[in-house]
C-alpha cells in the first residue's frame, strides 16, 4: 500500500464551525495573539488563558467532523495513511483516523507547566472539563493546555518529518503554510512524491515541487482528491 500523508490547517475544520485564527472574524481579531497563545502571555495572564482554552474546549462539543474529515479517514482502506495536523481539535480522530500527529497539541490533553512535554504528565480531558488556577500536575506545577504556544518548540515536528520524507503521496490541505516550522515540512517530501494542495485560496507552497492543486473546500476537494488517487 501506499504511504499517503495530510498536513492539515485551520480550513480542515473551518466547515464544521471551528473558529480560525487568521481569517476575517477569526480568533486574532478578538484576542492578542500575545496574550493568548504566546509562553510570554501564560506566564502574564495565566488564568485568561486557561479560560480561553476552556471555551476552545467546550465548543468541541457542539461540533462534528466533516464531509472531508472522513473522507481522509476512509482512504485507509487503500492507503497507509498519516495525518500530521496543525489544529488542536480532535475531530480527526472523531472521523476515524487512526494515526494523527498533532504538531500544535490538543486541546482534549492538559500537561505541566514546569515539563510539558513530559508524558507521566500528560492527561486527558473531557470536552465539558475545565483547567481552573490551583489544578496540579503530577510534578506539583500548575496545570496547563497541552498546547505548542509561540515561543516553544514543536516537539513532533521530526515525527512529522519522518512520515513525510516516506510519503508517496503529500496532501495539504487548509493551511496558509506561513507558520515555521510546519510550513517547511514539504521541503522534506520525495522528489517523486505527487503533491497536492486543497484549498479555495491561492497559498504558496514554498517549494518547487510539481503541485495538484485542487482549488475547493476541505470537503469538496478531499471528494476530488479521491477520485483521481484511487484510479
Amino acid at each position: 500500500m501506499k504511504n499517503l500523508v495530510f498536513l492539515t490547517g485551520a480550513g480542515m475544520s473551518a466547515e464544521s464551525g471551528i473558529s480560525t485564527f487568521r481569517d476575517s472574524g477569526g480568533l486574532w481579531e478578538q484576542y492578542d495573539v500575545q496574550d493568548v497563545a504566546s509562553i510570554e502571555g501564560y506566564i502574564r495572564n495565566p488564568k485568561l488563558v486557561l479560560d480561553f482554552y476552556n471555551v476552545r474546549r467546550n465548543e468541541l462539543k457542539n461540533v462534528k467532523p466533516n464531509e472531508g474529515h472522513l473522507g481522509v479517514a476512509a482512504l485507509e482502506k487503500d492507503f497507509n495513511v498519516t495525518v500530521v495536523t496543525q489544529n488542536v481539535d480532535n475531530l480527526h480522530e472523531r472521523a476515524g483516523s487512526s494515526h494523527v500527529i498533532h504538531l500544535h497539541g490538543e486541546l482534549t490533553k492538559a500537561c505541566s507547566s514546569r515539563n510539558p512535554n513530559d508524558a507521566r504528565y500528560i492527561r486527558k480531558l473531557k470536552e465539558d472539563e475545565e483547567i481552573h488556577l490551583g489544578d496540579k500536575a503530577g510534578d506539583g506545577s500548575q496545570l496547563r493546555p497541552f498546547i505548542v504556544w509561540f515561543g516553544e518548540s514543536v516537539p513532533e515536528i521530526e515525527t512529522a518529518i519522518h512520515y513525510i520524507a516516506k510519503a508517496d503521496i503529500l496532501v495539504v490541505i487548509g493551511t496558509s503554510l506561513n507558520v515555521y516550522p510546519a510550513a517547511g515540512l514539504l521541503y522534506y517530501a520525495p522528489e517523486e512524491a505527487e503533491i497536492y494542495l486543497i484549498d479555495p485560496k491561492p497559498v504558496d507552497p514554498h517549494t518547487l515541487h510539481k503541485i495538484h492543486v485542487i482549488a475547493k473546500g476541505a470537503s469538496e476537494g478531499v471528494k476530488e482528491l479521491t477520485k483521481l488517487i484511487e484510479k
